[in-house]
């Protein structure tokens, strides 16, 4: 069921349209860290540290960082980001296919590196993540009065066949399953939550949601490490 005219924090700010203070904080705060692999670093670990898989350079890496800080502050657009990052990775070279040496094992691979489609799902997964993060800090902060959040999936092709079924499911802001499955649950998910309040419940003719099975899986990390993660969600996202 969707509830068109109750205020979605993340679906506004999903759309880089306002830069809430928790999410500009967070982002700031992060560090940097080179990794190789899109697999390379723990979800917690992201929380800390701002990469870009393949982009080794260190002075590359700060500057998508800072770039990624102004759109934040400033409430940019991604053609805002690109226009500032595209031309500088190109002339970097850091851009289209190239022979790249795997730090891990030491083999020659060809990868595919910058791209537009790339450029955007980094954007999107770091500022949505952003965004998401403040809004986990404000739930936490007035459940008391809005104990529910409903989870908020985009109905259309793209969307993920688990997420299209946690649509609309209701949950106490506390209940475990946030604890892995709060959004945004992959690259390029859109899900957001909406939380409510009893009486929101009661206007809409909702009720609280048996909690879905979790099936449970397992990734293996460049370094040997695993990582069990639910079916549905990304592993680096759980």
């Amino acid at each position: 069921m969707r509830i068109s005219h109750v205020v979605n924090y993340y679906e506004a700010a999903a759309q880089f349209e306002i830069p809430p203070q928790e999410a500009l904080d967070f982002f700031l705060s992060k560090g940097l860290s080179r990794s190789f692999r899109w697999d390379q670093m723990l979800s917690a670990e992201h929380d800390v540290a701002f990469t870009v898989a393949k982009l080794m350079n260190g002075n590359l890496l700060e500057f998508v960082k800072n770039e990624l800080d102004k759109v934040l502050a400033n409430g940019e657009t991604f053609d805002d980001f690109a226009e500032q990052v595209m031309p500088a990775l190109q002339r970097a070279g850091w851009w289209g296919k190239r022979d790249v040496i795997d730090p891990l094992s030491g083999d020659v691979i060809e990868a595919r590196i910058g791209t537009a489609s790339r450029l955007e799902t980094i954007f999107r997964t770091n500022l949505q993540s952003a965004y998401a993060k403040g809004q986990w800090q404000n739930i936490q902060e007035t459940k008391d009065s809005f104990p529910y959040l409903m989870y908020d999936a985009v109905d259309d092709s793209r969307t993920r066949p688990e997420h299209a079924q946690w649509d609309g499911l209701v949950l106490p802001a506390d209940h475990p399953f946030w604890e892995t499955h709060y959004p945004p649950n992959g690259y390029n998910c859109r899900c957001g939550v909406i939380q409510l309040s009893w009486a929101d419940l009661d206007a809409y003719g909702l009720s609280v949601s048996e909690p879905p099975p979790v099936q449970w899986l397992v990734h293996e990390m460049p370094d040997g490490r695993q990582i069990r993660y639910p079916e549905g969600v990304d592993p680096t996202f759980a």
